[in-house]
């Protein structure tokens, strides 16, 4: 059935942004595709990763590497950024999985299951997941990755950034001949002396900058349009949506746009949210409804059916999400599933 809502994911753009994050960090870079390539698409996205030359990959969950596999065959390794969890191993080993091993009972139940090719991932100040320095094992068969992750890489003025940096060069150091990945895709901006061997951006790949605003270096992958419902007159005086939300200080023209917060579009948009309407952006008025959102478009020539850009080519993601009071990767990966995926390039 025909769908109000759209979610169009360029591939080019995509292959793009990977292209620009080869030349800043002059390594290879690994691609971060878990929850769906950040509810992109993790199949079509790896599917033209590969095409740009990619043939290493990373998940957090072991039935989305076992998904991955799948659909691309044998060729691309597969990281899996949880680990060795429970009884995963078997499942792991079947589809020729990679766990990243963040403690020592992991490591002890990928030894028991076997060993095979891993990685291993060292704390080097986050407090997250990993080894903490001094607990880091002795070099073992099998390992084929040792990396770290940087808490701060978005803020270039973060003391924290170079301390994790020479911290994971020192234990990187215990394990010749492994492959060495440090940055993320803040990290891949930050000099070459953070790039190591491999990087392994995320949000960059996807659009988003690298400091969490619009970067003109990262070009826009995903664009989210839904279209408009119904057009109404709204006096002045009367409210639009829940809780009177929006009193209208003057006639107003208001579109109800067919997006809410079941398919991802945030309360919190409201009420400093903007959308791409009539060829300019307008802001969006009243509370964000489940199915639903109201947009000022007093003045402009739009009608039902027209589409609306909540962020994309002409709303940058960066500038939506600030609107929304969050980060570009919440926005991707709340777009829910009952909105279409269309892939162009």
């Amino acid at each position: 059935m025909p769908s109000p809502t759209r979610l169009t994911v360029d591939l080019n753009a995509l292959a793009a942004n990977f292209h620009a994050l080869e030349a800043a960090t002059g390594v290879q870079v690994h691609p971060v595709v878990k929850a769906d390539s950040y509810g992109l698409g993790a199949v079509a996205c790896a599917t033209r990763l590969m095409a740009e030359g990619v043939r290493t990959f990373f998940v957090a969950r072991a039935a989305e590497g076992v998904g991955l596999r799948a659909a691309l065959g044998p060729e691309p390794v597969i990281y899996v950024l949880d680990g060795c969890v429970g009884d995963t191993a078997p499942a792991l080993k079947a589809a020729d999985l990679r766990p990243v091993l963040n403690h020592g009972a992991q490591l002890a139940t990928w030894r028991a299951a076997g060993s095979g090719p891993c990685a291993l991932q060292i704390d080097t100040g986050m407090n997250r997941l990993g080894f903490r320095p001094e607990e880091a094992p002795e070099p073992f068969d099998g390992l084929t990755m040792v990396l770290s992750h940087l808490a701060c890489a978005d803020d270039p003025s973060a003391e924290m950034n170079a301390r994790q940096r020479d911290v994971f060069a020192a234990v990187a150091a215990r394990y010749p001949g492994t492959i060495r990945s440090f940055a993320n895709s803040g990290g891949d901006f930050l000099g070459r002396d953070y790039a190591f061997d491999a990087a392994r951006p995320g949000i960059c790949l996807y659009g988003g900058g690298p400091e969490g605003r619009p970067d003109p270096r990262i070009r826009p992958v995903a664009t989210f349009c839904a279209d408009i419902l119904q057009v109404r007159d709204v006096p002045a005086g009367e409210s639009v949506g829940y809780s009177r939300g929006f009193v209208a200080d003057a006639p107003r023209r208001i579109a109800t746009v067919a997006a809410g917060y079941a398919d991802g579009v945030l309360r919190s948009y409201s009420p400093r949210g903007q959308v791409w309407i009539g060829g300019m952006l307008r802001p969006l008025v009243g509370r964000i409804s489940m199915d639903v959102c109201a947009v000022d478009a007093t003045d402009l020539d739009v009608a039902a059916g027209d589409s609306v850009e909540l962020f994309g080519t002409h709303r940058p993601i960066d500038d939506a999400a600030q609107a929304a009071g969050t980060i570009a990767y919440e926005l991707l990966t709340s777009i829910t599933a009952r909105v279409p995926r269309h892939y162009i390039g």
